[in-house]
């Protein structure tokens, strides 16, 4: 089991609360998640990725990213393996082009199913799966799904990517899951702009509001909806996502098994289902 931070802000925000500081900060969560972290964030539309196959708490370069990294979006995930050994190929965030991808989970039988799952993935896209992982798999499948509605490097709307992630999920779960063991499939993802996530069998917070922001007083970008739970399908100023509740002022909610979550370019908050199409969120 692995653990999951993610965040969308319209102001590029620091992540040293989040990765080190705070209680249940991801960097202390990889004591029991020792065997790798990533973290991915963005400058000017562009991904940069850094991953090592080691304890995040102990990790030099971990403490130093955290400490100096400022984004609109990031990524983070440290790992638990299940699939695949202690190399920095198999740690997420996986990352093609724009998007990045990190999995908490593990699609069952993977091994025995591999070849009829890379048949989800399209041919020309199967070359850039690098590593041993289900996660890169269920990754790539997603990107073909995406794929369907126009080149990766297009902007991808909310309602796009939310259905996107249905039916990739459907197609897994079609190849991968028994009735009584069904495979987890909890994700977040994003192209720096728009950003989803699903919980698919392990648990995600979500929040896009504080009880009070400490920075009321100073920030140029303070609005009702910053303290306050958004109307449906209205705007937000951030959207975070974590495995784990962090310590501080957000307000975290727990997504529902089956719960699909994200914003798009505009920030505009929408909600779906892996099993039902997209909705405004109610």
């Amino acid at each position: 089991m692995c653990r999951l931070f993610g965040f969308r802000s319209v102001i590029p925000s620091q992540v040293h609360r989040s990765l080190l500081a705070a209680d249940n900060a991801l960097g202390s969560q990889s004591e029991q998640h020792p065997d790798g972290w990533g973290v991915a964030h963005y400058v000017d539309g562009t991904p940069h990725v850094t991953r090592a196959p080691s304890t995040a708490i102990n990790d030099a370069i971990f403490h130093r990213l955290s400490g100096v990294v400022a984004s609109e979006t990031l990524l983070a995930h440290v790992r638990k393996a299940t699939i695949g050994p202690k190399t920095v190929l198999n740690c997420h965030p996986f990352q093609y082009g724009r998007w990045v991808f990190a999995h908490n989970g593990e699609v069952r039988r993977f091994v025995e199913n591999k070849a009829v799952l890379m048949d989800e993935v399209a041919p020309r896209l199967r070359r850039y799966i690098l590593g041993d992982t289900d996660s890169e798999v269920l990754f790539f499948v997603l990107l073909s799904e995406l794929a369907r509605h126009g080149e990766l490097t297009d902007r991808i709307g909310i309602d796009v990517l939310i259905d996107a992630i249905r039916r990739a999920v459907s197609r897994v779960r079609a190849l991968s899951d028994e009735p009584s063991d069904p495979s987890p499939l909890t994700f977040i993802v994003t192209d720096g702009v728009t950003m989803a996530a699903t919980q698919g069998g392990r648990e995600l917070y979500w929040s896009t509001h504080k009880s009070r922001c400490a920075d009321r007083e100073q920030c140029a970008h303070l609005a009702p909806e910053c303290e306050a739970a958004a109307a449906p399908g209205g705007r937000v100023n951030h959207l975070v996502f974590s495995s784990e509740i962090i310590g501080g002022d957000n307000v975290f909610t727990p997504l529902a098994l089956g719960d699909v979550i994200g914003v798009d370019w505009r920030m505009r908050l929408t909600r779906g289902r892996t099993d039902h199409v997209a909705l405004p969120l109610a």
